[in-house]
């Protein structure tokens, strides 16, 4: 007890001695950085961005008080800084003891303008220490933007590249009306948003100016971070065409919940990338989906999965089941009659040209549990599968389709892909004009085709 006593006094006294550490009034004396500049990527107008972090050492053998931590703009400015839990525009008065160090940190909001293009915001952090004075110097890119909030669209509609546009909540284009999203647009989601298609979308790009989906961080950091906004979801009486176009980082891609109701395609999708999904690429639930020359990879659970029957007519789609952010146990592919005890319906496939590929043994499934119809259809395909019943038809099974490079997101073929050559002639297909005669990449397709999305001479 005697040995603990004097160990807690000892204690006690070297603590008090630190409090009361001499500070250094040397002019000298200067403070050292975790860096000397941060730089914030395109921030939305009136959307923070992330939070940095700088520390603030000191090196020196005394203590040292910072006078002031200020922002150079004050008011103006389009940051503000936090010490011990309190934004701010300046602090004063801040001890640093000798060896120790202190945490600061930014956040940017730009305000709205008018410029219609990104533009550049500066700033600077001034620290006064024993009237020395040392900066770190603040840029953010800023892009102002068209904001809607949880709305309805309910006339027809276009939006355009002029400004892109950021979607909070949940905003429907109702029954009866159409959003039509031209060429070059940009449209960024919030946090759990989502684009809910009761009516009509048309949101058919070009090869040039490709429309996007994605969420509203566009910090680095978050790139190809899954599951930041719920996706597109195309409700019993909705309908579109997607052409052209990149869809990622959602929680599910996109999500239809019936069959069209006339001759023409429920969801006509084509020359499309679809990536970085946390649960799937494409969720169908009695549904159709028609798909040509797209790129399909690294979501959570499926590429595509189509439940409680449907109609699927994909041709020249390259599906990589490589998942690059968590693992995964399920076909990157896969199909069922069955949803739920009350709902089983015929089941119809229309597989040509496409690669299914990726990480497990087994990439494709078609789950049967009911005596509903079933018409399979596949042509031409490379296939990762366990199932050999599928080796007719001049598919190909469980030869690596030879992607350039997976991990960096490369799935064009070299040229000793086994994919090469080996499509199946769709010139007399309905949709051979309008999509199938082009690859992802326009580049113009002589049959035999390759497999895939792109077209490999």
């Amino acid at each position: 007890m005697r040995n603990i006593f004097i160990l807690v006094f000892t204690l006690i006294c070297l603590s008090s001695c630190r409090k009361d550490e001499h500070i250094t009034t040397d002019p000298n004396a200067r403070l050292t950085f975790s860096t000397d500049s941060i730089l914030f990527d395109t921030i939305f107008t009136t959307v923070g961005s992330t939070v940095k972090r700088i520390k603030i050492l000191n090196k020196n053998n005394s203590a040292i008080n910072i006078s002031e931590i200020s922002l150079a703009n004050g008011n103006a400015s389009s940051f503000s800084i936090n010490i011990n839990g309190e934004y701010s525009i300046s602090k004063q008065n801040i001890t640093v003891n000798a060896g120790d160090s202190i945490n600061l940190f930014v956040k940017a909001t730009i305000n709205p303008i008018s410029k219609a293009s990104p533009f550049l915001v500066q700033d600077s952090i001034l620290f006064t220490t024993n009237e020395n004075k040392q900066t770190i110097q603040l840029l953010a890119y800023g892009q102002n933007a068209i904001f809607i909030n949880a709305s309805s669209i309910i006339t027809n509609t276009t939006w355009t590249s002029d400004l892109p546009y950021i979607i909070s909540g949940a905003s429907t284009v109702r029954n009866n009306s159409s959003l039509t999203i031209l060429p070059g647009a940009k449209i960024y989601f919030h946090a759990d948003a989502s684009l809910n298609i009761e009516g009509r979308l048309n949101a058919v790009g070009t090869i040039d100016k490709p429309i996007l989906f994605c969420s509203d961080r566009l910090e680095s950091t978050f790139a190809n971070v899954p599951g930041q906004w719920k996706g597109i979801h195309l409700n019993a009486s909705g309908t579109g065409i997607i052409s052209y176009t990149t869809i990622k980082n959602a929680s599910v891609g996109l999500t239809s919940d019936s069959l069209s109701v006339n001759g023409t395609p429920k969801l006509l999708l084509s020359n499309s990338i679809i990536k970085n999904m946390q649960v799937a690429g494409y969720i169908g639930y009695h549904s159709e989906l028609t798909a040509f020359n797209n790129l399909f990879y690294n979501c959570g659970n499926y590429l595509i999965y189509g439940v409680g029957g449907g109609n699927y007519n994909l041709k020249q789609n390259t599906f990589a089941g490589y998942n690059l952010n968590f693992p995964r146990k399920t076909a990157s592919i896969s199909f069922s009659d069955y949803q739920s005890a009350r709902m089983t319906n015929a089941l119809s496939l229309n597989l040509t040209n496409n690669i299914i590929w990726g990480s497990l043994i087994n990439e494709f499934a078609i789950e049967r549990k009911t005596n509903a119809v079933l018409q399979s259809n596949l042509f031409n395909n490379l296939i990762k599968t366990v199932n050999t019943s599928y080796a007719n038809n001049d598919n190909i099974l469980n030869l690596d389709p030879g992607f350039i490079s997976p991990g960096l997101e490369n799935f064009e073929l070299l040229t000793t892909s086994p994919a090469i050559k080996k499509g199946l002639n769709l010139s007399s297909d309905v949709f051979f004009s309008n999509y199938l005669n082009r690859d992802l990449k326009n580049t113009l397709r002589i049959f035999p085709s390759s497999m895939g999305c792109y077209e490999k001479k």
